[in-house]
Formats: C-alpha cells, sequence, structure tokens
C-alpha cells in the first residue's frame, strides 16, 4: 500500500479497519485494536488501543502479544485489518471447533484438502498462552505457523475463500464488493 496505514484506507467511504470492527464487534465481548503509528486517528474508532512492546516490526505474532499483555478474558481472538470481508459467524465456529477438540488455539483454513491455504492471523487461541508466546518471541521466533506448530492447534474449515480476502493494493480496495 506504498507506506500507508492500510486500516485507515477507505472502502466505500469507510475505513477498513471500521468495516472489520462491524463484522467483528457482533462477535465478541470486546475488541482491542493492536496500532503501531496513528494512534490518535485509531482512538476514535471508541476502543482500546494496544501497541507492540517489541520494537521494530515483529510481524502479527508482536500484536497478538501486545493484546494477551491486555487482555483479561479467558480466550483472544484475533483478525487483521485488512481483511474487511471476514465471516460473520468466525469466532462461533473457531471456538466450538477448539472445544470439540480440547485445542488450546483455532485458525480459519480454506481450500481443498489437498490443497489448503492457512490464515494463521485470523486465529482463537487461550489467552493462558501468553507465556508460551513471550517465550517464542523472546528466541527470536516470529512465525504465527510455526509458533501455532508448538501448539495443539485446530485448522478449521471455511468455505469463503472470499471472505479471507487481504487487501495489499489500490487495486484490490476497488475490487471489492460492499459490505454487507
Amino acid at each position: 500500500m506504498r507506506g500507508v496505514d492500510k486500516g485507515l484506507q477507505l472502502i466505500h467511504g469507510q475505513p477498513m479497519v471500521q468495516q472489520v470492527l462491524n463484522r467483528l464487534q457482533p462477535q465478541v465481548g470486546q475488541v482491542l485494536i493492536n496500532a503501531n503509528r496513528h494512534l490518535d486517528e485509531y482512538k476514535g474508532f471508541g476502543v482500546p488501543i494496544c501497541s507492540d512492546s517489541i520494537s521494530g516490526y515483529a510481524g502479527p505474532l508482536a500484536g497478538i502479544q501486545a493484546a494477551l499483555l491486555q487482555t483479561t478474558t479467558p480466550y483472544l481472538v484475533s483478525v487483521p485489518c485488512d481483511s474487511p470481508l471476514l465471516p460473520k459467524d468466525l469466532v462461533t465456529r473457531l471456538a466450538s471447533a477448539m472445544h470439540q477438540h480440547t485445542a488450546d488455539a483455532a485458525v480459519a483454513v480454506t481450500g481443498d484438502p489437498d490443497q489448503v491455504q492457512r490464515h494463521p492471523v485470523f486465529l482463537l487461541l487461550k489467552s493462558e498462552l501468553r507465556n508460551s508466546l513471550e517465550h517464542y518471541l523472546g528466541s527470536g521466533g516470529r512465525k504465527v505457523d510455526d509458533w501455532l506448530a508448538s501448539l495443539k492447534c485446530i485448522d478449521v474449515q471455511f468455505d469463503d475463500e472470499m471472505a479471507f480476502t487481504n487487501v495489499n493494493t489500490p487495486e484490490d480496495i476497488a475490487a471489492l464488493p460492499p459490505a454487507n
């Protein structure tokens, strides 16, 4: 996106992060935004903000860690700000699979069984994994999938691949359908 803050980019006249909030807020009790710049703009969305405690850009796990440090609930769900079409039943389905399989975490996947596309930042996990994540990050680890491989993590199949569309360019923004 040429260095601009993706979450603040307008899609059909509304910031992308607002579209994500519109889909996520009905699914959860509390929302927290992880942001490392433009904090005043993000505060305008009316939810608490947290920033990475690891210096430099350490990737999505640093944001998940920052959220876990502020989470008081037994579970944390993570979604990216650049996927405004996320499923309206994401949390319910991840939670159901997680409990059914007595897992530590649940991740969304799409595609055919022989060609699965994992979406590791569409993640539900137990908040008690805070120490595990801190240890992984402290050892230099940065890859979400590698950390998840150390846990009892269940993949949850979703049929609608479009729901996990990642917006990375102005052309991606132009191609998105209006939110419903």
